[in-house]
């Protein structure tokens, strides 16, 4: 840089009241600074995280130390730095990934997941991570149409409890073939794994935004669970005509008060019981008839002997209970039910297929 961005004098003789003292010569690093500073300071957006660690260090110790500069130095340094760029040549990415990088944050993400799906690039430091927090649905949308073998390294790698659901939720000759090829995944590579993963989270990334938080299965079964059992049986034998599939998956995605020796684990009965009113308890035990009456007996013999016996009790002296009643209080059993399923204090089993 000329020396004029300060006028000293070199004479000897005693300096006058009207010479300044010379400012010393900036260095590149101060210039870089000052460079940096203009441009952040007018809005432009600056990726310099690919810098050395020393060299960002150094560009921020640089930037804190700045006076003010005036502005014939600020012109010199800005001359400086156009003057340089006219001699340099720009280098483009020159490849799909470096591309999509340096446009990170000017494009939608939704745009650059699609482009990078479609071209089959990885983006996920660890993909399984991000897979195994998708909710069942879109897991079993995956599970259902990837092929066998991806289905079965999907599975492996989630956990136990994901994995066994999903399978509960999959046809049965598509479950099988799958749980079969688990057992061929022992000499795959971890690279061929890592791929996979990052398949399966690429389409995730990319799915359209939907009206609905939950499947079709689970928006059915949840209204099913909470209807009549005339009504839900009903409805139920409408959909095997129409489609056995789906009512299948519906089947298993209901929950009821006579599912509970089948899907409860009998150590989870006293949570169960703590948390169910007491009145609704004791109508629900008495009220349940024909295969409700299993879960009764299941529940009775879960528990203390003082307290199975002290519900025997006031069972028989509330006598007999209405029909609509004892539905209402095996419902009200059911929805304690689900809400610790989905605190996570207990686990309902995926219902076999038969």
């Amino acid at each position: 840089m000329s020396t004029a961005l300060s006028t000293a004098t070199t004479s000897p003789a005693a300096p006058t009241l009207a010479t300044a003292a010379p400012r010393p010569a900036l260095s590149g690093r101060q210039k870089a600074a000052i460079v940096v500073h203009l441009l952040l300071s007018g809005g432009t957006r600056l990726s310099l995280e690919q810098l050395p660690d020393h060299l960002q260090a150094g560009l921020i110790q640089q930037m804190a130390t700045l006076d003010s500069i005036d502005p014939n130095t600020l012109r010199e340094v800005v001359g400086e730095f156009v003057g340089s760029m006219e001699t340099s040549s720009l280098k483009l990415p020159g490849a799909l990934e470096g591309t999509l990088d340096l446009l990170e944050g000017t494009i939608s993400t939704d745009t650059a997941a699609r482009v990078r799906s479609q071209a089959g690039l990885a983006r996920f430091a660890d993909p399984w991570e991000r897979i195994s927090g998708m909710d069942t649905q879109m897991l079993l949308e995956v599970l259902n149409r990837e092929s066998i073998e991806v289905g079965a390294v999907l599975l492996s790698k989630l956990k136990v409890s994901k994995a066994a659901e999903l399978l509960g939720l999959t046809p049965g000759e598509r479950a099988r073939r799958i749980t079969y090829a688990i057992s061929l995944t022992g000499d795959i590579s971890p690279a061929v794994v890592d791929r996979i993963g990052q398949s399966i989270a690429e389409q995730m990334d990319v799915q359209p935004e939907r009206a609905f938080s939950q499947g079709p299965v689970e928006r059915v079964g949840a209204i099913l669970n909470f209807s009549p059992a005339v009504t839900r049986e009903d409805v139920l034998d409408g959909l095997e005509q129409t489609d056995s599939s789906f009512a299948t998956q519906v089947r298993r995605a209901i929950f009821t008060f006579a599912n509970i020796p089948a899907r409860i684990d009998p150590r989870d009965v006293p949570k169960i019981v703590r948390d169910v009113d007491a009145d609704q308890l004791n109508r629900a035990l008495a009220g349940a008839t024909g295969g409700d009456a299993l879960a009764t007996e299941f529940i009775l013999s879960n528990m203390s002997q003082r307290m199975a016996g002290q519900l025997r009790e006031d069972m028989e002296a509330l006598g007999e209970v209405a029909e609509k009643d004892a539905e209402a209080a095996m419902t009200a059993v059911v929805i304690v039910i689900r809400e610790l399923e989905a605190s996570g204090d207990i686990y309902i089993v995926a219902e076999e297929e038969e």
